[in-house]
């Protein structure tokens, strides 16, 4: 079992449990509000698209902004994360380690577990990459899990990511996620935005910096800066 994977699941599944209760597997939150995970995916999936200057009418020379587009996609994977975790619960198939050894056994895992990173790919192709993977979770029926997971390996080596990198960044998300939560983002109190720079962008550079941080020290280098640059 790749350790990586199973890492990931554990905390995406502590994070769930912790935001939205205990029976969020079950497709509810805590207060009683639906959880539709194809609709997170496929809403992220359109932000991904604004990375690049798609539309036809304005900012035609803009370069692409490939780190806000990494950060979408590791947005995305803790959606795809949830949903094959909740999947795995409704149909009986097993919990957190279950769902880590089916992607660790998983042909396409071998396009990311890998040293090295490839050049981002064409952006027209990354963006239809990102369109097949709306169609999977727009689609009425079941999603196919395994797809889509196979779908989202070949965007993260579009991307210009590997395993390593999506864990890194993964890591990051979900303490800054943890962070948002425990700062008042759910009653509308939380300031995204931090001496004009998105939170993302602090998390990502605090990190930049200081490469060996754990998670509960990244988790404290947050708050010093929150408190900080947050006026």
């Amino acid at each position: 079992m790749n350790s990586k994977i199973l890492i990931m699941l554990q905390l995406q599944n502590q994070l769930n449990d912790a935001t939205n209760g205990e029976n969020w597997i079950e497709g509810i939150t805590k207060n009683q509000k639906h959880i539709n995970w194809k609709r997170c995916i496929y809403m992220e999936c359109a932000e991904m698209i604004d990375s690049f200057s798609w539309k036809h009418w304005k900012n035609i020379h803009q370069e692409p902004d490939w780190a806000n587009l990494q950060i979408e996609v590791v947005d995305v994977w803790h959606f795809i994360m949830s949903l094959a975790i909740e999947q795995f619960h409704q149909q009986m198939l097993g919990g957190v380690e279950d769902v880590a050894m089916m992607i660790s056994d998983m042909p396409k895992l071998s396009l990311i577990d890998t040293d090295t990173t490839e050049p981002y790919a064409i952006k027209n192709d990354v963006m239809a990459k990102v369109e097949d993977i709306i169609r999977l979770a727009v689609a009425k029926e079941k999603v196919d899990i395994n797809e889509m997971i196979e779908n989202f390996f070949e965007l993260v080596v579009m991307s210009g990511l590997n395993l390593d990198t999506l864990y890194r960044l993964y890591i990051g998300k979900n303490i800054l996620n943890q962070f948002r939560q425990d700062n008042g983002y759910k009653d509308g109190s939380y300031v995204k935005i931090w001496d004009g720079k998105e939170d993302n962008v602090v998390m990502m550079h605090i990190w930049e910096e200081n490469p060996d941080l754990k998670p509960d020290m990244l988790y404290k280098e947050l708050t010093k800066a929150y408190h900080s640059l947050v006026k």
